[in-house]
């Protein structure tokens, strides 16, 4: 049973289209497993870049079947758009699968969204707007709408009512709006029915069955193993779980079917949105960084914070997953360093730590202690094998390895598809 789960082992960005995009020939399925368009991945192939939002990565590997699996939130309009443009592309987009169990981010949780972070102000929590953490809300809440309700106009009609009683209330009472109407949403939702169809599916059989028949699934989370729910940086996190587990819940497959769970690792740190980042920078380097690696986010068009290697972060993103290899990427960026700072543990109250804390505020209080290692000056986006990097390159990668506590297999050195050096298979 060929399973494997590839994640985001810091705050998001970390390049898991890329490592997707890699193995999209060598794999059978591509399953998203949670977000929503809240997630993007960039996809270099030959001169073509590809943002994608909501769609997998294996979309764009012809031998590939991209599934939308149970646990993804998914607003029609943005995945029927992204359809279109691959077309557009040349990109065939038939087989891709969508779970008639995936929840539908609806009108009236995108205008939740963005008039709840317009109220809290200062204490907003970062979120993209999208409807993401209303429409998680609401599947909790147990009103959600779900892909198969649009083709059942009565039922779709009694939970948009449901969902609507309160949501209303909280809209003209509380942020003084116009109370959105039952019979609009229900006819907008209506009209992505016949749209959508010819890629509903039962993908929880489906994938299963694949596993049955010894193909190969490659389940991809969204953001990153710091942004989840129950083990991110709380409560600045998105609303899913993009680690490991989540695959197992997202998808409908049991734990014992994962052989591989391959963490995505940038070569320094980046994220997106509020919340505490202990390697943060400010300075000169700080904006080397953001400009030399394109750091703008591929969803929200946000310019990323950039900050240094956390090798606390990547012990407890091994720890929390189970790791089996790590994937590094965008080494290529730290080129032109005389020597490069890596935070190898904190100052939390005076005191060393060398774990991530459980607790809120001490993270925010989190200060890093730096190991300086020597950095290279001469271009690797041509190695084609880890012997081909210079020293310094090479004794960076061992170090990172050593202190995250799981091998690295992959190294990005550009952004290209085949700008990967690759010491050992993942399959």
């Amino acid at each position: 049973m060929p399973a494997l789960v590839l994640l985001g082992a810091q705050w998001g960005d970390e390049g898991k289209g890329k490592a997707t995009d890699l193995l999209g020939g060598s794999v059978d399925y591509v399953v998203r497993y949670q977000g929503g368009n809240n997630a993007g991945h960039t996809v270099v192939v030959g001169d073509q870049k590809y943002a994608l939002h909501l769609l997998p990565s294996g979309i764009l590997s012809p031998g590939c079947t991209p599934v939308i699996g149970n646990g993804v939130v998914v607003d029609p309009s943005v995945l029927l758009s992204e359809l279109s443009g691959l077309n557009e592309r040349g990109v065939d987009t038939s087989k891709l699968l969508l779970s008639g169990n995936a929840h539908i981010i609806t009108p009236y949780n995108v205008t939740v969204d963005k008039v709840t972070e317009r109220f809290l102000g200062k204490r907003k929590i970062g979120t993209t707007g999208r409807g993401i953490g209303p429409t998680y809300a609401d599947k909790i809440n147990r009103v959600g709408i779900r892909v198969q309700d649009l083709y059942d106009e009565s039922i779709l009609t009694q939970k948009v009512e449901a969902a609507l009683d309160v949501k209303n209330q909280v809209l003209t009472k509380l942020y003084n709006r116009r109370a959105i109407a039952v019979d609009q949403v229900v006819e907008e939702l209506l009209g992505y029915a016949d749209k959508l169809a010819p890629f509903v599916a039962d993908t929880v059989l489906v994938i299963n069955k694949a596993l049955e028949n010894d193909q190969v699934v490659l389940f991809e989370g969204g953001q990153g193993t710091l942004l989840d729910i129950d083990h991110g940086t709380y409560p600045f996190v998105t609303s899913s779980n993009p680690t490991a587990g989540g695959a197992c819940t997202g998808a409908g497959v049991g734990p014992t079917k994962i052989s591989r769970v391959i963490g995505i690792l940038k070569a320094y740190t980046t994220r997106v949105g509020a919340g505490p980042f202990p390697t943060e920078l400010f300075d000169a380097d700080g904006e080397a960084l953001r400009r030399i690696g394109g750091e703008r986010g591929v969803t929200t068009g946000r310019d990323r914070r950039c900050g240094w290697f956390d090798a606390v972060i990547a012990r407890y993103a091994t720890r929390v997953n189970g790791l089996t290899d790590f994937f590094l990427t965008k080494l290529d960026v730290l080129t032109g360093w005389e020597e490069i700072p890596v935070c190898v543990a904190y100052e939390i109250d005076g005191k060393r730590v060398e774990e991530l804390p459980y607790s809120q505020s001490d993270f925010h209080h989190a200060k890093p202690i730096y190991e300086t290692l020597p950095g290279w000056s001469e271009d690797i986006t041509k190695a084609k094998s880890f012997s081909d990097l210079p020293k310094n390159a090479r004794d960076y990668v061992k170090a990172l390895e050593e202190m995250s506590g799981a091998p690295i297999s992959a190294i990005g050195v550009g952004p290209g598809r085949d700008e990967t050096i690759q010491i050992n298979s993942f399959l």
